[in-house]
């Protein structure tokens, strides 16, 4: 059997940003020892682009001034990583280079509507050259300089991969780029942005990657190469167009302040997005060390960071952890310690990974808007296991491996994904659809269940939602709360006869500004309404959860519980007893599960706490259930990474467990065996 290439086997990257001015200091062998000793098996190492970090003989191709002269730094390195099996990728950017190469060849530079160069900072101190942006569509980054540098690398060192860093369209008004869209597009370049024609950046990467990878192909076929992919408007099919393998970046930027850090699951869902190509290498997760580029030579919190470096192995990604230096450099000794310790609890786990495919039972349907990040929100802390799927993926097919499929406001569907949709619903599928607006629900509104005639209604405050009938399953973990908070836009509508309401709307009892004033006011005048929040219609052999109001909204504005508790009840109603996994909802803890052969593999991850987290708090007694197979029976349990204790019952065909202590991370094995 021939041997899998090695970027389809567990890797752990480690990138060390290099400071020209630590050249001196640095020692290969003892480098590449420490990347070895932190448990890493890949380096990322700076090559080309910017500086070049060997004695390039490209023109225009910058040399790192402070190479020693005496040997090539760049070929030891390599050949210590070799001598230990750890492959080295080669890192290039080529988005920016020296202010003297402007003088020289100014045609092949970003320009803005004024025809003035990009210039990156320009009020930096020292005795630096300015860095300008380079056009994507010009020579600097083809022909002229990218190109020969690629085959000089290749011609010199033995690289086992190729990494673009920052390889995107940048903003360009120049000749190069107005002719290129005149070509393409048969109109002149707008001067506004958002007038351009939508897959302007993504074309122009996709023709300069085009370039480079058959450049680096004709060269040395096995040499594969890294692109990065976003989670919001990006189209990875464009992106693995050109590339081998993609990484994606969840950067936890505390810089930005408190109230806007990026959300707790976005590593999270980076990885699910990632994971959503068939076929393809598991997609790396890049986590930096630092809370921010402009704090880039200290570390994140502790437990801040382990909490989001450990996402990436859970979703089922490789971690790539990006530091500013090398260990002599680094002055923060945590992010060394932490470094190693979450690479050594990959270890544990990644053979068991190794091949193993998701087990989720619902589908988010993302749109790269604030909607699909509120019901994220609301499915990660409500511990509900789900993958995500953009627009551009949907089919029938890859629909039906799902029990319920969730579609955010504001989703645009087309012709064609409302004809899947319809369906996957009359086949048996179930939907969780959230709309307040008529364009949007009218491709699919013949199996939502309600009447044609609908009117989106004004902003609404200090109003609620009221459960309607007995037994109503939405209001599990509520019994005594039939009112919840409700606000935001609300799509007034009439359901059809057959249509069953399961909550109406409780209209605002006063304007915001006399809510409280006074109290003796404060009663609700109009207590009950037949405008519907929340219907549930059968379509065919399946089902249409209709929410016609913001609960994404909600969810991510206000975080209350008992709108997490009915994203669980609207999806647990649907799923009924097919459902597989299952736990009382515990705020911050995220949940995903994978199959392997005869193996169930649960991963914990434990992010419980204020953000930024200062310190990990333990959960101890963690309850969960998993639905077995038929005529399968559990042959051990045991917890992966910690080694905790695990205490389980079996009782007709449910497995009940119980994780003693939930520290960081961890992954429960569970094995089964056919029952003969």
């Amino acid at each position: 059997m021939k041997d899998r290439l090695w970027w389809h086997k567990p890797l752990r990257v480690i990138q060390t940003n290099l400071q020209v001015k630590d050249t001196g200091l640095m020692n290969p062998e003892k480098i590449v020892r420490e990347i070895d000793e932190m448990a890493g098996n890949v380096l990322v190492i700076n090559t080309g682009g910017i500086y070049a970090w060997y004695r390039s003989k490209v023109k225009y191709h910058h040399i790192n001034e402070y190479l020693p002269e005496d040997f090539d730094l760049l070929g030891e390195i390599i050949h210590e990583c070799h001598k230990r099996n750890i492959r080295v990728v080669a890192r290039f950017d080529f988005s920016k280079t020296h202010d003297y190469i402007f003088q020289q060849r100014p045609q092949w530079f970003v320009r803005d509507l004024n025809k003035k160069p990009r210039i990156y900072g320009k009020d930096r101190m020292g005795v630096w050259s300015l860095l300008l942006s380079t056009c994507i569509n010009e020579g600097y980054r083809n022909d002229e300089v990218a190109v020969p540098v690629l085959n000089e690398v290749l011609d010199t060192y033995d690289i086992d991969g190729i990494f673009f860093n920052a390889p995107h369209y940048e903003l360009c008004h120049c000749d190069t780029c107005k002719a290129k869209y005149y070509d393409i597009y048969k109109k002149p370049l707008p001067e506004n942005p958002d007038d351009f024609e939508r897959n302007w950046p993504s074309l122009c990467l996709k023709d300069n990657m085009d370039k480079l990878r058959k450049t680096v192909k004709a060269k040395r076929a096995d040499v594969p190469i890294i692109l990065y992919y976003g989670l919001y408007n990006d189209n990875l099919y464009d992106r693995t167009a050109t590339a081998d393998m993609i990484c994606t970046e969840p950067q936890d930027v505390l810089s930005l302040g408190w109230d806007r850090i990026p959300p707790s699951w976005r590593p999270t869902l980076s990885i699910k997005m990632g994971r959503t190509l068939e076929n393809y290498p598991k997609p790396y997760g890049i986590v930096h060390s630092c809370p921010g580029m402009d704090w880039r030579h200290t570390g994140l919190p502790t437990a801040e960071y382990m909490f989001w470096m450990s996402q990436i192995p859970a979703s089922g990604g490789h971690i790539w952890h990006s530091i500013t230096g090398f260990n002599d450099t680094i002055s923060d000794k945590r992010i060394i310690k932490s470094v190693s310790d979450i690479n050594h609890m990959i270890k544990k786990s990644e053979d068991y990974m190794d091949n193993a495919k998701p087990v989720s039972q619902t589908l988010l349907l993302w749109n790269s808007q604030q909607s699909s990040d509120g019901w994220a929100e609301g499915l990660t802390n409500t511990q509900v296991l789900f993958d995500i799927l953009d627009n551009y993926q949907i089919t029938l097919e890859r629909l039906k491996n799902y029990k319920v499929v969730i579609i955010p406001e504001n989703f645009d569907l087309s012709d064609d994904n409302a004809g899947i949709i319809k369906d996957y619903v009359e086949e048996g599928g179930s939907i969780i659809i959230e709309g307040t607006k008529k364009d949007s629900l009218l491709p699919i509104l013949d199996i939502i269940g309600i009447e044609i005639d609908i009117v989106t209604s004004e902003y609404l405050a200090a109003s609620y939602l009221r459960f309607e009938g007995g037994d109503n399953q939405l209001q599990k973990g509520l019994e005594n709360t039939p009112l919840i908070p409700h606000r935001g836009m609300t799509a007034y509508c009439k359901p059809n006869d057959d249509t069953r309401v399961l909550a109406t709307l409780v209209p605002p009892f006063a304007p915001l500004d006399a809510v409280g004033a006074p109290p003796e006011r404060a009663s609700i005048l109009t207590p009950r309404t037949d405008l519907p929040l929340i219907t549930l219609h059968e379509y065919g052999s399946g089902k249409v959860l209709f929410l016609s109001f913001q609960l994404s909204m909600l969810i991510r504005e206000y975080k209350l519980n008992e709108h997490h508790q009915l994203v669980k009840n609207c999806v647990d109603m649907l799923l009924g007893r097919d459902r597989i996994f299952n736990m009382n909802r515990i705020n911050g803890i995220q949940v995903n599960m994978y199959k392997k052969d005869n193996y169930l593999l649960i991963h914990f991850v434990n992010g419980i706490g204020q953000r930024p987290l200062v310190n990990n708090i333990p959960y101890h007694n963690l309850d969960f259930s998993v639905r077995l197979e038929e005529n399968t029976r559990v042959k051990r349990i045991f917890s992966c990474i910690a080694g905790e204790k695990i205490e389980y019952t079996v009782e007709e065909g449910q497995l009940n467990c119980a994780l003693n202590t939930l520290n960081v991370w961890d992954m429960v094995v569970v094995e089964t065996e056919e029952i003969r």
